[in-house]
């Protein structure tokens, strides 16, 4: 469960539906559109950048097609509000029930579902940059345990420590 991966393919959703409509040109490219958390958290729980990599294409300022934007984005049972920000970014606000389901779809998955499934298990090569690149790669080390307590918890060589 991701809450940005969710509302990413929400708001495709709605410029699709707008695609269909008629409203805006078919052949608009929705896959830079996105949704991330607000720089301030005071914005909102969700920001969209759909006005402004669509803006081009469809021949509108990003802040008219925000306009457009937020009525059906503040449709959704889960969106307390949506409001055009700046040039034209969309904040959302979402309900108490959306995260009180969210906490619930966490609790009865467990501890596993805390575990992301990145890599999906396949080897990766992590490099790093040392102030001091002879020295080992230690708690000690400028990024400090931040990085040393995953590789303790995820390795399977003690040899790295």
């Amino acid at each position: 469960m991701n809450v940005y991966s969710e509302f990413t393919d929400k708001i495709q959703a709605v410029i699709e539906d707008m695609k269909a409509a008629g409203e805006i040109a078919a052949e608009v490219d929705v896959s830079r559109v996105l949704a991330e958390p607000p720089r301030d958290a005071s914005h909102g729980d969700v920001a969209t950048n759909a006005a402004l990599v669509l803006s081009k294409a469809v021949g509108m300022k990003p802040r008219d097609l925000a306009e457009l934007i937020v009525p059906r984005i503040a449709a959704d049972a889960n969106v307390t509000s949506a409001e055009v920000a700046g040039p034209g970014f969309v904040n959302i606000r979402l309900s108490d029930d959306f995260w009180r389901d969210r906490l619930r779809e966490l609790l009865k998955a467990g501890p596993a579902a805390l575990i992301p499934d990145i890599g999906k298990g396949r080897t990766a090569n992590v490099e790093y940059v040392s102030a001091n690149p002879t020295g080992p790669f230690t708690s000690d080390t400028h990024v400090g345990p931040s990085m040393v307590m995953p590789w303790q918890h995820f390795s399977k060589r003690s040899d790295m420590m």
